[in-house]
């Protein structure tokens, strides 16, 4: 069962930073985002 899964208010709310960021939710899927606020989902 997934604990700390993301939420849409979570996503809707990400703001970006100096260097880019990642929110993580599990099984390797995270939303990357980057500085000038674009927002990639990535599965490693």
């Amino acid at each position: 069962m997934a604990i700390n899964l993301l939420t849409d208010p979570a996503l809707k709310n990400a703001k970006p930073e100096s260097k880019d960021k990642r929110l993580l939710d599990e099984g390797g899927l995270y939303l990357l985002i980057k500085s000038n606020d674009s927002k990639w989902w990535r599965w490693d």
